[in-house]
């Protein structure tokens, strides 16, 4: 996985290499989150047409294993500053802003997907209407997740400033 975010960091434009340390941090937040994504797209499409659950049940089970992902990876990569406190408490927080991420990600996957895009798109293309109410309600969710983990979670990593181990980095730091 090192390799992987060493290529993310050498793939960086110029003007993201030179943008504000949270707005990096921000980007680095989407592509830990992205990576979560594909695991909660997985995850749910498994569960519903391999295994025939529930669509709701489904994506609460499919957006627990993003969550899992993106707490590992944000701490080892968007946040490396935050290694240096207690796994167990940060945690906790984390979770509790993904729960209620959950309930905004689990509402608007619902209202999307029974209102919106099985209307539009019939039961015949129930993936499609399935998979973009997903993408909309992960979308919603990001921002909230960044904004309150930011604040709360990772109060203690300086704002502005990305340290690693007592030195600045100008760049988005690889693992």
């Amino acid at each position: 996985m090192a390799a992987f975010f060493a290529r993310v960091n050498s793939l960086a434009p110029t003007r993201v290499k030179e943008a504000h340390p949270e707005v990096k941090r921000f980007i680095k937040f989407a592509i830990v989150g992205g990576i979560g994504a594909l695991l909660d797209f997985a995850v749910l499409n498994g569960l519903i047409f391999g295994l025939g659950f529930p669509k709701f049940y489904a994506n609460i089970v499919s957006t627990c294993c993003a969550i899992l992902s993106n707490f590992t990876w944000n701490r080892l990569w968007t946040f490396p500053e935050s290694r240096e406190h207690a796994l167990h408490s940060q945690f906790g927080k984390f979770l509790v802003v993904n729960i209620v991420g959950l309930a905004i990600n689990q509402a608007v996957f619902v209202v999307t997907d029974n209102f919106i895009f099985l209307p539009l798109l019939t039961q015949a293309h129930e993936i499609w209407a399935i998979n973009l109410a997903k993408a909309c309600a992960i979308g919603v969710v990001l921002f909230w997740n960044f904004g309150i983990n930011r604040i709360w979670t990772y109060r203690h990593v300086e704002f502005g400033q990305v340290h690693k181990h007592g030195v600045l980095e100008d760049e988005i730091p690889p693992l």
